[in-house]
């Protein structure tokens, strides 16, 4: 069988076509498999950003004193401590803002975001996070703020017994 010249022509378009398509279907399972690792690595540094902060304060008796004084008293601390806390609380804060920001970017599970933002519930009353939350708010990225007020006005979650008063702390009956 003689192909023509046309004939050689028409088979190399085809060829040429079903690589351009296979070539399209590899590319597109890359790129979901980047996206996935993209995803996964955002998550997982959102998670460690906030992991560290916990890890530094827990290690830190003198850090760790300062920031439950500051968290639980009803004034201000001494200028250096309270200086100190909010140095500490915006620490935290602004990762919890980047959890908040990759999570509107669809980089993270909103899931994700939730479960690392609800240690604010827990602390949303004490006077030291309010204190702090009137000094800083228009720190932050309007969204992450509106967010946070929203955080702020749910009810509140049962917090660590070292956040309450002693005598709040002893009456609270523990479960077994």
């Amino acid at each position: 069988m003689q192909f023509t010249l046309t004939d050689l022509a028409s088979i190399a378009q085809i060829v040429g076509a079903v690589a351009v398509i296979v070539s399209l279907v590899y590319v597109a399972i890359q790129v979901k498999s980047n996206s996935i690792a993209v995803r996964s690595g955002s998550g997982n540094a959102a998670n460690v950003a906030v992991q560290s902060w916990y890890l530094e304060l827990g290690a830190n008796q003198q850090a760790s004193d300062l920031y439950i004084k500051a968290m639980t008293s009803d004034e201000p601390l001494a200028k250096e401590e309270e200086f100190q806390f909010i140095v500490l609380t915006h620490a935290l804060m602004l990762a919890f803002q980047n959890s908040y920001f990759l999570a509107t970017e669809r980089t993270i599970d909103t899931d994700l975001r939730e479960a690392m933002t609800v240690p604010i519930m827990a602390v949303k009353d004490l006077p030291g996070l309010q204190r702090y939350w009137r000094q800083r708010r228009n720190y932050f990225l309007p969204g992450f703020a509106t967010y946070v007020d929203g955080l702020l006005a749910r009810p509140p979650i049962d917090t660590l017994d070292v956040y309450r008063a002693p005598e709040a702390a002893a009456a609270t009956p523990t479960v077994s």
